[in-house]
């Protein structure tokens, strides 16, 4: 299968600086959209370590066993699920001892949502918030799980996802890349079909745009496109956080 992609980031209306990060190898197949958290620089730098490192990460894997890539195995038992918890893993412990090594930097974190591609597999991994979308015919579906306090209020059927969207605790996440050492990082996978395409997107798209209205834009627009329409929505909608989104297409070859 071939990969179209397209990819873009906005400060946002009430941000004056860019603490999201993202990344696209297509070489690799590899997609990774982070959102910092420490303040201006402790933002801005615990996303760019964690794109960096997963990038890093996967690149040496890649040098030391091509074949892994070719041949990705099962989706049940891929070498890459494991790789893609120690890329995530890695990028965690650099962003912990970056912060440890600058006083300035110290407390900062990331969320990461990365999706690595090959031969019709995909292995997601991903922490906090940020989120990974599949829409598939005329369907679209949140495939990853945000670790949020109030997506943990609602497991526990304690708000209703209505009430989550409002409250004011929306932003508080459980888990962040770099704030501790160690991490748990979530990995799961999805075999893919011709026609698919994956949204990897911060809180500052999913808190204002509607999975409807993010149907619409694909639906309606070519590829390409997408990225800054989806960008345009949420500006429109208030943009009360940086707002990352990239956007891939699965085609037959």
């Amino acid at each position: 299968m071939q990969l179209k992609h397209a990819a873009q980031t906005d400060v946002g209306m009430k941000r004056t600086h860019n603490e999201d990060s993202f990344l696209v190898n297509a070489e690799l197949g590899l997609f990774v959209v982070a959102d910092g958290m420490g303040g201006h620089a402790g933002g801005e730098t615990a996303s760019r370590v964690a794109v960096t490192t997963i990038e890093q990460e996967m690149l040496q894997a890649w040098e030391k066993d091509p074949e892994v890539f070719a041949h990705p195995g099962e989706l049940e038992e891929t070498p890459l699920a494991d790789l893609m918890r120690d890329s995530l893993e890695a990028a965690c412990a650099a962003v912990y001892h970056t912060a440890r090594a600058n006083p300035a930097l110290d407390g900062m974190g990331t969320t990461s949502v990365t999706l690595l591609c090959r031969e019709g597999l995909a292995v997601a991994g991903h922490v906090g918030d940020s989120r990974l979308y599949m829409i598939r015919g005329d369907h679209i579906q949140q495939i990853s799980e945000d670790h949020s306090l109030v997506h943990e209020q609602v497991k526990a059927g304690l708000l209703t996802e209505e009430q989550a969207k409002q409250s004011r605790l929306k932003n508080i996440i459980t888990r962040s890349i770099g704030y501790e050492e160690d991490v748990l990082v979530d990995v799961f996978g999805v075999r893919l079909e011709a026609g698919d395409l994956l949204l990897l997107c911060t809180d500052g798209l999913s808190n204002l745009v509607t999975d409807e209205e993010v149907k619409s834009v694909f639906e309606t627009l070519p590829l390409a496109a997408v990225p800054q329409k989806l960008i345009d929505l949420a500006n429109a909608g208030g943009g009360d956080d940086n707002i990352t989104v990239v956007v891939v297409q699965v085609e037959e070859p």
